[in-house]
């Protein structure tokens, strides 16, 4: 219990720490130097702290089973297994919101101690806006949220954890995307910062440029995370499904990448000022709308945590008073053009800047098919669901010049490029992707246009990125390594992702123990049923045979299991992965009959979508690492 009251306490001190930090702010704000008062530097740390120590006092209250706290005791059970009893202390409203906000002030302390040789007054400003985030939420939490809050009598046993949160993918896929979505606070709040100083510059474009790539890796990563738990956890056999809380950290991952690109620019041609301002200020404004949506209980998802209108009101006026204020900021203080700037249509910085419109179309387009539902319930009491075929009808078809201006301006160089000079690689580089691309439909005689122009963007991409590899190795070319890996890691993506979509296949059927059906080039084969007991659930495991035309036989194990706490039944399907492609089972139980219900799938290049995924990841990482080099 004594967990408990720490972490309470501590919450309200953090407060007190946050309101002191605005009065000497406020105090230093107009000392003139460019040391910022040691006072600062104490309460930040103090309300880091005290904030800290607040998540770790939950985080032992879940260990400990101390069910006296409503937040343990129900979302937690003496029986769950240590590693979930950790997880589970973000796997619910109050514990998520806590973490959010330990994530809100860490960025702010680091941002601290990592930009001391910035202007004064922008650090000083960057750390009051950051405050006041951190303030808000932290008023959130106490009025409205409070995980510290007591149970009288208290319970000798709790409910239990979400069966289907208690999964490792899952346990570490909440704080990396939470990295993703609140870096890009310190990103808005310096962005203010910016403007109000006059600070919108090359030097601030390079200083600000590591926390969008914090973000931005980040929340590929968490992304990509949570598509892996779909794919094999949720048993639908897919990774990703257009529901509106995964388009809900699509969209601030759009906004993220065009920002990426748009920083480049400015710190390299120092142009795209105010588009850079305006896209820090969407980029946070989209991860604070996904924190509303998942919080009110307007959507209708798994992902969702609570159900309750008060927290989203709240929520809601908070992100209406930042977008209020941001506007205000920007109109009065944003940045003024300097002079004509010389901008030619042959270089690296139109086709950054072209395909930043494509990917404000694709955001705009996403939002859309997010947000349209809701308005129309609200206006008139009609549930409508946005699907793949919207997104897929919608999408698609711009994604195929985005991808060619992608693999253009990867060659160009930066203020004009001799296009001259790129029309012998580029001819050779179209011939060879147009040659495999007819390869392909000559053996897939049933693929349709759209599909083949995919594909022929995307290996285009990709063979242009290995053509500079090539080269680099060859006659040690200068290119950008990072920026290579990340673009070859996107290409790979799209192009996989076309061909799982185009190549899967799958069958739905019944079957009872013993018998055996024929799946395309397969035999599935029934064979039993076995049992097995775990600290906190039961199993019923089937046991199939896949028998290929040649003989050669896969053995699959699906699960039904079922959990004590609280009672209930999940899918856990069986996936044997090769470079080329997956075979997956899953299976349910048919209510009241011998018969099991059976998906099973082949899904191609499965592997690769997630190999891509960190291939574009990664190429950020190193960003980082060589601008620190």
């Amino acid at each position: 219990m004594i967990f408990g009251e720490l972490g309470y306490y501590s919450l309200i001190f953090s407060i007190l720490f946050s309101i002191l930090l605005f009065f000497f702010i406020y105090q230093d704000y107009f000392i003139k130097n460019n040391n910022i008062n040691i006072k600062i530097y104490s309460f930040c740390f103090l309300q880091f702290f005290t904030i800290i120590l607040s998540f770790f006092s939950l985080v032992f209250s879940f260990l400990l089973s101390d069910f006296s706290l409503a937040s343990v005791f129900e979302n937690s059970h003496s029986s769950k297994p240590m590693f979930y009893k950790f997880s589970g202390t973000w796997g619910n409203h109050e514990g998520s919101l806590l973490l959010w906000i330990a994530v809100l002030s860490s960025f702010l302390f680091l941002f601290l101690l990592n930009s001391k040789k910035d202007p004064k007054k922008y650090r000083l400003l960057t750390i009051f806006f950051q405050n006041i985030l951190i303030l808000g939420f932290l008023i959130f939490i106490i009025k409205t949220s409070n995980p510290f809050e007591k149970l009288i009598p208290i319970p000798k046993e709790g409910l239990g954890l979400n069966p289907i949160l208690q999964d490792p993918a899952l346990a570490i896929h909440p704080p990396i995307l939470y990295i993703g979505y609140v870096g890009s606070s310190i990103i808005f709040s310096s962005s203010l910062a910016s403007m109000i100083v006059n600070f919108v510059s090359k030097i601030w474009a390079e200083s600000i440029k590591i926390w969008v790539l914090i973000s931005w890796i980040f929340l590929t990563l968490g992304i990509m995370l949570g598509s892996i738990w779909a794919y094999y956890e949720l048993g639908w056999g897919g990774f990703w499904f257009w529901d509106p809380v995964e388009n809900v950290s699509l969209m601030p991952w759009l906004a993220l990448t065009a920002l990426l690109h748009s920083v480049i620019i400015l710190a390299k041609r120092n142009i795209f000022q105010s588009w850079t301002v305006i896209l820090s200020i969407i980029t946070f404004a989209l991860s604070m709308n996904g924190t509303f949506l998942v919080r009110s209980g307007i959507l209708n998802s798994i992902h969702t945590f609570a159900n309750d209108p008060k927290r989203g009101i709240f929520i809601l006026s908070f992100l209406i008073f930042l977008s209020l204020l941001s506007l205000i900021i920007f109109f009065i203080y944003q940045p003024q053009k300097k002079g004509n700037i010389f901008f030619n249509f042959s270089s690296k910085e139109m086709g950054i800047a072209i395909n930043n419109w494509f990917m404000i179309f694709f955001l705009s387009a996403v939002l859309i098919g997010t947000i349209y539902p809701i308005l129309l319930e609200v206006i008139n009491g009609k549930k409508i669901s946005v699907g793949p075929p919207y997104y897929n009808f919608i999408l698609t078809p711009f994604l195929i010049p985005f991808l060619i201006i992608m693999t253009i301006s990867v060659k160009m160089d930066w203020i004009r490029s001799s296009i001259n000079e790129k029309k012998k690689e580029l001819l050779f580089l179209l011939i060879f992707a147009l040659f495999f691309v007819l390869m392909i439909s000559y053996f897939f005689e049933e693929i349709n246009i759209t599909v083949l122009l995919i594909f022929f963007s995307s290996i285009f991409l990709i063979f242009s990125l290995f053509k500079d590899f090539f080269d680099f190795f060859r006659n040690k070319k200068k290119i950008n390594i990072a920026q290579i890996i990340s673009h070859f890691g996107f290409g790979l993506l799209i192009f996989s992702i076309a061909v799982c979509s185009t190549f899967s296949k799958e069958i739905d059927i019944n079957l009872k123990v013993g018998e055996s059906i024929k799946l395309y080039n397969y035999e599935l084969k029934f064979k039993d049923l076995s049992m097995k007991e775990d600290k906190n659930f039961k199993s019923i495991i089937g046991n199939f045979n896949l028998v290929e035309a040649n003989g050669k036989i896969f053995y699959f194990n699906p699960e039904l299991r079922i959990y004590d706490q609280p009672l209930i039944m999940t899918s856990e399907a069986n996936i044997k992965t090769n470079f080329f492609k997956d075979k997956y089972i899953v299976m349910n139980n048919v209510s009241g009959s011998d018969y099991y219900n059976i998906r099973f799938q082949e899904k191609p290049f499965m592997i690769w979508i997630w190999i891509a995924s960190l291939l574009i990841a990664a190429g950020g990482f190193l960003s980082i690492i060589l601008k620190r080099n």
